[in-house]
């Protein structure tokens, strides 16, 4: 067996959450780093008055991190919204490999950018879009999800209530005809 598959496989392990169990936990340190094999999960915060707003959804293959920087508070929570399997490994080891393995700098350059375009992209979205424009942003983003999470986690995640996603969706399904 040659090195690179050894440090491949010594970095992680598969786990298993339940739908409704968190992942990651706001106020914890971020410890962990994963990829997520098989589910959907959501990332949500507290406003003010202690209600869940939706930030992020994770599909398959999507990097699950509470932050960029391993070992710093986590500002959100990630929860599974269906039995999820989850490839996981240490964040700081993960983090030690950058810079010197070639791969593993590829990866997760890539996924941080990823992760960075996709809540620039929301940021525009809750400011300047329309019901509509966020509704067709969101099944550009997420083409797989839409039959697959309850409506209510979309409308929230989408700033809006689960009767104006109802319009926007009818009203795009009238702008496709």
């Amino acid at each position: 067996m040659d090195k690179r598959s050894t440090l491949d496989e010594s970095l992680h392990t598969t786990h298993k959450v339940k739908a409704g169990e968190c992942f990651i936990k706001i106020g914890k340190p971020c410890t962990r780093i994963g990829k997520l094999l098989n589910g959907v999960m959501r990332g949500f915060v507290y406003d003010n008055d202690g209600n869940e707003i939706t930030t992020h959804f994770y599909q398959e293959g999507d990097m699950i991190v509470g932050s960029y920087i391993p070992n710093v508070n986590i500002a959100f929570t990630i929860e599974a919204l269906v039995d999820t399997e989850i490839s996981v490994a240490n964040y700081s080891e993960v983090m030690s490999w950058v810079n010197k393995d070639h791969k593993i700098t590829e990866i997760i350059t890539r996924e941080f950018q990823k992760l960075n375009n996709q809540l620039q992209s929301r940021l525009v979205s809750l400011l300047n879009l329309s019901s509509v424009e966020k509704y067709e942003l969101f099944l550009k983003e997420y083409p797989s999800l839409v039959n697959r999470i309850p409506h209510y986690y979309i409308a929230n995640y989408l700033g809006i209530t689960p009767t104006q996603l109802s319009r926007a969706r009818k009203d795009f399904i009238n702008k496709c005809r």
